[in-house]
């Protein structure tokens, strides 16, 4: 399997030798990158923060008696409970749970998600399983917004599958990655909600009812499995024991589901049989995406896994109408991972459990994957979804067809590799001998299936289909061509199940493709099309039963792997059809080597470390005379001098290359943009190197900048390439450039790489249009994954004549030497452009050298030219720019997307003529800044609620007229303003919706130190050091007259017109905070004690009297005022800190917002403009300047005349000046020209984030800030928005009779069905107030009289309809929390027993905002109330005041609800029960109801007498009957006697 070979590439002036490897595979089985322009690095060692937030708000409908429930919510190790709900089967939680996990992706998305409902669990037992629900994380994350918001999950038992739903839980899931902005979804009306059916927690096209299959992965045998142990521990072995047997016992762990499976351990085998099945038993379809399966080496110490697959089971599965379950193989799956040579310490055993892309193969397995859908009616089927694992026959016994049998047949394949060249090469390693390794498989396979190169044609053909989606015509040609190609081997060896079902999907995509080409859609339509149709393509081109290994190419130096590549093998796979040959195969391809593992991650993985020219070629032997028809012609082969009884079509030994073409490669560096900053300063010093063939070239360094203009030509002579000129024309070789950062010490650090394809011209071609001379582009700079800049050059190969190749231009610049410049062809096109600069001000610059910055100044750069800001004196005192506008002018391209970035670079001036960088920021691109004369054509006036109905709404119309001028004729505005008042609530931060509000100033971020490279800090917010306050504005000169002359117009200060003055100004700020949701946990219970903390400039506010306790969700309600100056103190800081007793406390996240933007923006951000004017109540105006002020201000300041106020027209409305001018302010963005949209009345929702968890929302806070200047009248005290008061109320509900009660006791005499009834009642939350009525003792009939009163006293809050509680948690808690619940009332029935516990026989729960209306009778009163609840009215308690009615439960209850408030309660009061004040009757019971033990004389009676009277009294005189015959037989003698002897 593998070729090993040093280097041996000598050069002549007419030879060029290439070194070839050959494979020949006999009798090997092979189952079912290279890379082109781009190197792919593995993702699985970026380890990223995730965070999944829970919320478990409620239960419904859990089964089971008088429960105490709680929910565990699980994922992964971590496991987390709800607190404990007392005797509900609805239990309502409203609990908030976070989990981190600091993890790759793959590894986060694979992890399950369990809720559990648990019953009675405490300390002392686990409690008992009522059902649970699972999904794994990549289902949420896959959902829009990466959430499921108010879903129910339904619960099932794992226990008993042939149960039903068990309950559902109503829950909020989201998965949060760094920089995921999750967006709360609108709220929907809570009807809707409580629709369980239309609102469960599944993705879209899983069906609500989902049924129990059983899951059967069948392993079979492995192979090719690698040494587990050192030769060393092998020869102890032999010595003690005298036998050399395998150093590995492996077995097979199968996951899925969250649940883990094993076969049993063969001891000692390189290629153990197992022949067992492992069985899951799952609802379908599954909410888990892939099944994991590794073979491990079972070990005394600690088991070590050797590879491992993940079977994705979308991929063997189709979910469509014609779609098919799960199934797979039996086939064999290729494992790989690290190096199989054993080391004792693998530093690439991460691979081997699939966390990063393997290095080498490790091993293959034949499975097979089954799906079977339960009956769970049937008896036969065991109700508990443990684990089972079975044994089942041997492949080779199984009676099946020939075609799915995978050990008919043998073929051998033929494996050719050739290595035209070797460069890039690593200096470290380039001295010394360096060999090259090719592998594939390990070369001990016994045979191969036919079938499996049929599945990689096929999958070769969705590719190449997928490529050329850019032409219908030839969709149609290649899709008909796959429907006759792929029809061909269907009786060959290997085919399985998933391959027909493959197949059919194929060919319905192919159909599906062929018919829709001819539908005439419009272009955007054909887009959509067609991206869905590549998507699909290739999903379905992924084989999964990928059974043929890949091919490994190492280049190794003194017997150390040093890098590799993996090549796909169906790339490289050869066949007779053009449309089944992989992409690569018989194809000379660039393919750069790479570090392996956790080596090819961070900035010294990412240098190549070495290039290939490599040919490769796989196929059939007894293909193989087609090997070299793909090289380039023009070699010759030299073969071995005695090939012996080889095949007839030898490979050669090298390849001696005659045919060569001389080309000159000019390479046209002009610019870079936006690169990785390399130094600590936050700036580079890049050179660019260019790498083609054999030869390289470097520009020139240009020190400290991300965007250099090299503007340079690297002119390659004499580059030989070999080969048909044709060929080189069609497929040039590629162009690498990589840039660099100098360092003073050390070797060069790498930024970033590109490739490009050079233009090429041939000898016999014309040098000029259309072609030449090329055209600067854009190529786009990785490095690694992400991207590191953009590189605007131009290549161009020529073939050299020295006749026909256009002259070079010489240096032109003495100062840079002998560097020629890029010519005037290809150099773009300039203008004169005007660059103005407006410099306000510096913001929070940081200490530079521990030294605070006293003196900055600006300098700004832009192709060479630039101009310095004004010093300022003395920073801490004011930080804004005495002069506020300069200019400088410079020759730009005329082309936009061609203009170099603008460079803002601070430096700090200290003493004795140093000069310090602070920061820097450059911007990429000038476009936004490019002044447009406003069109003055512009003159139509909106009209707004042109079509409002002027029945429904009072309307004003007011006149704004202007007057005359030579721009503008008299213009007339009719606006029609609905009269209503509301507060808008932004979702957002507030600048996010008035465009950062840099209308005309805008902030530039200065940054300084090294750029990260892994995605922790991949944020650059560490980088900033200071902000620059200003604006640009670029024109073409010369700028138009009647723009200079307009009236007013200063020349100093250019376009920068009408901007206010920078001066300090004294502000008072004014912050209002309503609330904070979902905050991160920050205590060990899972709650958080937090408080607002207020921080401008110096000043700070802390609010930690006031912490709320125990609460993820508080409700503030604070208003904070605090006196600042702009612009010294400027930016505002609201913190949420958790109160800690013990200890400091802890920050759980901020939020900054720049007020001085918001202060100057036109938008007009410092207080919002109301949709009413109000001189009292709740909705006061706040501003200080009236609306007629504001809107008299705008006017002028946009050289609008005065408003002018008229007579309203038809519709007389009584209104002031004020409501008729802010009329005009809500709708001022209808103003041609100058108009814009007015910040409104507001609360705003930001996110809270932590320094510690950076890119990551810990919470939101919604909140306002209003500012007014202190030179203006003073504002009206600050609104009241304290959280509102609940409003005490006391319920009363009477229990008056019950009917058809469940009988459920037998007497003990008589054997009758009775119950000893009693009622209990409770508000939800308020369990230690349950309330029992009196026991209706013996009930025969299920009827129950009670007359009893309940008295329920709560508080409420009307506006969240929700119940207020407060208490403390347990005994150990410092102060009480407070709970939001809704209103719900739970009566219970029960039957009393004095011997044992009291029987639960059921229970209603009324929701006192919505349930239904009572029967007016027993008999109407039925179970179709509560089961049809969302069909029928319902009332509210707070509405009725009073309700009396039958509801069902077990039976029926007759009740009246009375709801009082505590002022009411007060003037009427009741008693419980029967007592006073105002007493119940006492029920009118039956005389049977009563306590036998306590009554014996009255049990007999009635328990007795009346039973059994008439068969008493029978007795009775029967027993008197008998007596007198007694009697009489007894006297009769006597008395006969003395007759007869006449005594």
């Amino acid at each position: 399997s593998v070729d090993t070979f040093d280097i041996s590439n000598s050069r002549s002036k007419n030879k060029y030798y290439c070194i070839t490897t050959m494979f020949l595979l006999v009798k090997s089985q092979l189952e079912g990158v290279s890379a082109s322009f781009s190197v792919q690095f593995d993702l699985m060692h970026f380890f990223l923060f995730h965070q999944i937030s829970i919320t478990v708000i409620e239960a419904r409908q859990l089964i089971g008696l008088n429960m105490d429930p709680v929910v565990c919510v699980e994922i992964g190790d971590d496991k987390k409970y709800t607190s404990m709900k007392e005797s509900t089967n609805c239990p309502y939680y409203n609990e908030y749970f976070v989990f981190d996990f600091h993890v790759p992706p793959d590894v986060m998305f694979d992890k399950i998600i369990k809720l559990s409902v648990i019953h009675s669990k405490n300390l002392l037992r686990s409690g008992t399983l009522v059902g649970n629900f699972k999904m794994d994380v990549g289902t949420v994350y896959s959902q829009p917004e990466h959430q499921f918001y108010h879903k129910w999950a339904i619960l099932s038992d794992p226990d008993d599958i042939t149960a039903s739903c068990k309950g559902y839980i109503k829950c909020d899931i989201a998965v949060v990655s760094k920089g995921d902005n999750i967006k709360t979804p609108h709220k929907a009306n809570e009807t809707d909600e409580d629709d369980i059916e239309g609102n469960l927690l599944l993705p879209e096209g899983i069906p609500a009812e989902r049924q129990w299959a059983r899951f059967y992965v069948k392993i079979y045998r492995a192979e090719g499995l690698p040494k587990m142990n050192t030769s060393i521990m092998a020869n102890v072995k032999k010595a003690f024991i005298g036998e050399n047997r395998d150093l590995v016992d492996p077995y097979v762990q199968v996951q899925f589901a969250g649940q883990k499976g094993k076969t049993s351990v063969q001891k000692s085998s390189y290629e153990p049989i197992w022949n067992e099945q492992v069985i899951f038993t799952e609802l379908f379809p599954p909410l888990c995406k892939r099944l994991k399966v590794q073979i491990r080496d079972s070990d005394k110490v600690n088991d070590v896994a050797i590879g491992s697959y993940f079977i994705d089971l979308r991929k063997i599965s189709n979910d469509g109408d014609k779609g098919f379950l799960p199934t797979m193989g039996p086939a064999w799956v290729n494992m790989y991972g690290s190096t199989r040579q054993y080391s004792l310490i693998d530093e690439h055993q991460d691979l081997n459990d699939g966390l990063g892309e393997g290095v080498s193969f490790r091993a293959r397995l034949l499975l097979s994957v089954a799906v079977e859908i339960l009956d769970t009616t049937s008896p036969e089927i065991i109700g508990s979804t443990e684990i089972q694992v079975e044994g089942v026959s041997n492949i080779s016994e199984v009676r099946v067809r020939p075609v799915e049998n995978p050990c008919s047949r043998v073929k051998e394949f033929f494996l050719f590799g050739s290595f035209l060249e070797a460069t890039m090469i690593d200096r470290k390693i380039g001295d010394k001998p360096i060999t090259f390794e090719i592998t594939i498989g390990s070369m001990i396979f016994p045979f191969l299936l036919e079938y499996q190169r049929r599945r990689l044609y096929n999958s070769n053909m969705m590719d190449k289909i997928a490529d050329k989606l850019v032409s219908a015509c030839i969709i149609v040609l290649q899709s008909c061509r796959f429907v006759t190609l792929a029809n061909k081997d269907l009786n060959q060896p290997g085919r399985t199940k998933l391959d027909r079902e493959r197949l059919k999907s194929c060919m319905r995509e192919m159909s599906r493709l062929i018919r829709t080409q001819v539908k005439k859609n419009t272009v955007r339509d054909k887009l959509k099309l067609v991206q869905n149709f590549l998507q699909r393509l290739r999903f379905l081109a992924d084989e999964p039963q990928h059974s043929i290994p890949d091919v490994f190419v190492w280049m190794m130096s003194n017997n150390k792997r040093i890098a590799y590549a993996r090549i796909p093998s169906k790339d490289i796979l050869y066949s007779t059809v053009d449309e089944e040959t992989g992409k690569d195969c018989g194809k000379v391809k660039a393919v750069f080597l790479k570090l392996p593992g956790k080596k090819g991650f961070g900035p010294a993985g990412w240098t190549v470390q070495a290039k290939l020219e490599l040919y490769l070629w796989l196929g059939l032997n007894k293909q193989r005379k087609e090997f070299l028809s793909g090289l380039p012609n023009g070699f010759e082969e030299i073969k071995a001098a005695k090939s012996g009884s080889g095949p007839h079509f030898a490979p050669p030994v090298s390849l001696v290359y005659n045919m060569k073409q001389v080309f000159q490669l000019r390479a046209h560096m002009y610019q870079a943009r936006s690169l990785f900053a390399a130094d600590s300063s936050g700036l580079s010093d890049p050179f660019a190197r260019v790498f083609f063939s054999t030869h390289s070239q470097v520009t020139e360094i240009l020190s400290e900048t991300l965007c250099p203009t090299w503007d340079q030509l690297l002119v390659f002579d004499d580059v030989e390439l070999f080969g048909e000129a044709s060929e080189l024309r069609d497929d040039p070789p590629i162009i690498v450039v990589e840039i660099y950062d100098q360092d003073t010490v050390g070797k060069a650090e790498f930024i970033g790489r590109t490739f490009a394809k050079p233009t090429i011209k041939m000898c016999d071609e014309h040098y000029g249009p259309p072609r030449f001379p090329p055209q600067l582009e854009y190529y786009q700079i990785y490095r690694g994954n992400s991207t590191a800049g953009e590189l605007l050059a131009a290549f161009e190969l020529l073939q050299v004549n020295r006749a026909d190749l256009p002259p070079l231009e010489q240096p032109t610049d003495s100062e840079r030497g002998p560097i020629l410049p890029v010519p005037l062809g290809i150099r773009p096109v300039l203008s004169r452009y005007r660059i103005e600069v407006l410099f306000w001000g510096l913001r929070d610059l940081k200490r530079i050298n521990l030294a605070q910055v006293d003196r900055p100044r600006v300098d700004i750069e832009c192709a060479g030219r630039g101009v310095q800001s004004v010093l300022i004196q003395n920073y801490k005192k004011n930080p804004n720019f005495s002069t506020l506008v300069k200019w400088f002018e410079v020759d730009l391209p005329e082309n936009e997307l061609l203009h170099p970035p603008l460079n803002i670079r601070v430096v700090d001036c200290r003493a004795f003529g140093r000069y310090t960088l602070v920061g820097s920021h450059a911007v990429s691109s000038l476009r936004r800044f490019i002044y447009s004369a406003p069109d003055k054509t512009s003159n139509n006036w909106a009209t707004a609620g042109e079509k409002t109905d002027l029945t429904e709404c009072k309307t004003v119309r007011m006149w704004l007229t202007r007057a005359a001028t030579k721009r503008n004729k008299p213009t007339c505005v009719v606006l029609f303003i609905r009269l209503c008042w509301h507060v808008q609530v932004f979702n957002k931060e507030l600048e996010t919706e008035f465009g950062m509000f840099e209308d005309w100033l805008h902030t530039f971020n200065l940054y300084r130190g090294k750029a990260g490279d892994d995605d922790e800090h991949a944020f650059d917010d560490d980088r900033i050091v200071g902000r620059f306050k200003g604006s640009l504005c670029m024109y073409k000169v010369p700028l138009s007259e009647e723009i200079t002359k307009e009236a007013g117009f200063d020349p100093n200060m250019g376009m920068f017109q009408s901007i206010p003055h920078n001066d300090p100004i004294h502000v008072l700020v004014r912050v209002y905070v309503v609330r904070a949701t979902e905050l991160h946990p920050a205590d060990i219970n899972g709650k958080a004690d937090p408080y607002v903390v207020i921080k401008l400039g110096k000043s700070e506010v802390k609010d930690k009297e006031n912490y709320i306790s125990k609460q993820l969700n508080p409700v503030f309600g604070k208003s904070f005022d605090i006196e600042a100056t702009f612009p010294m103190e400027s930016m505002l800081t609201v913190s949420v800190y958790d109160w800690d007793l013990v200890g400091t406390d802890d920050l759980i996240g901020e939020t900054k917002i720049d007020l001085e933007n918001r202060f100057y923006s036109k938008f007009r951000a410092t207080c919002g403009i109301s949709s009413q004017y109000s001189v009292h109540g709740y909705n006061i105006w706040r501003d200080p300047l009236k609306p007629s002020q504001i809107l008299a201000k705008l006017c002028k300041e946009s050289k609008i005349d005065a408003p002018q106020y008229g007579p309203g027209g038809k519709v007389k409305v009584k209104q002031t000046e004020e409501h008729l001018a802010l009329a005009v302010l809500n709708h001022w963005e209808e103003i041609p020209r100058v108009g814009c949209k007015l910040v409104p009345e507001h609360v705003e929702t930001r996110p809270l984030l932590n320094p510690d968890k950076p890119g990551i929302e810990q919470g939101r806070i919604e909140m306002w800030v209003d500012m007014f200047p202190m030179d203006m009248p003073a504002p009206g005290p600050a609104l009241d928005i304290s959280p509102r008061k609940p409003k005490r109320y006391e319920l009363r509900v009477v229990i008056w009779n019950t009917d058809e009660v469940i009988l459920e006791d037998d007497d003990y005499f008589t054997g009758e069905k009775s119950s000893d009834i009693f009622v209990r009642g409770w508000l939800k939350g308020h369990q230690e107030d349950k309330q029992d009525t009196d026991v209706h003792y013996h009930s025969l009939t299920g009827e129950g009289n009670f007359n009893w009163r309940f008295v329920f006293p709560f508080d409420y809050l009307m506006a969240e309809e929700k119940i207020v509680i407060s208490k403390k948690e347990s005994m150990f808690s410092w102060d009480e929390t407070e709970y939001k619940i809704p209103p719900r009332l739970t009566l219970q029935v029960w039957d009393a027993d004095h011997f044992s516990a009291d029987d639960f026989l059921g229970a209603i729960e009324l929701d006192l905002n919505r349930f239904p209306r009572g029967a007016k009778t027993a008999k109407q009163c039925t179970l179709a109330m509560i089961q049809n609840e969302h069909e029928l009215p319902t009332i509210s308690i707070f509405k009725q005041k009073r309700v009396k009615g039958w509801w069902p439960f077990a039976g029926k209850v007759e009740a009246e609800l009375h709801l009082v408030t505590a002022e009411e309660a007060e003037k009427s009061p009741v008693g419980l029960g029967r007592n006073e004040p105002d007493p119940l009757e006492k029920p009118n019971r039956p005389d049977t109801t009563f306590l036998w033990f306590l009554s014996p004389l009255k049990a007999i009676r009635y328990l007795v007498c009346n039973r059994y009277k008439w068969l008493i009294i029978k007795i009775v005189l029967a027993l008197l009957l008998l007596i007198m015959v007694g009697l009489f037989l007894y006297s009769m003698p006597g008395y006969l006697v003395k007759k007869l002897l006449g005594a």
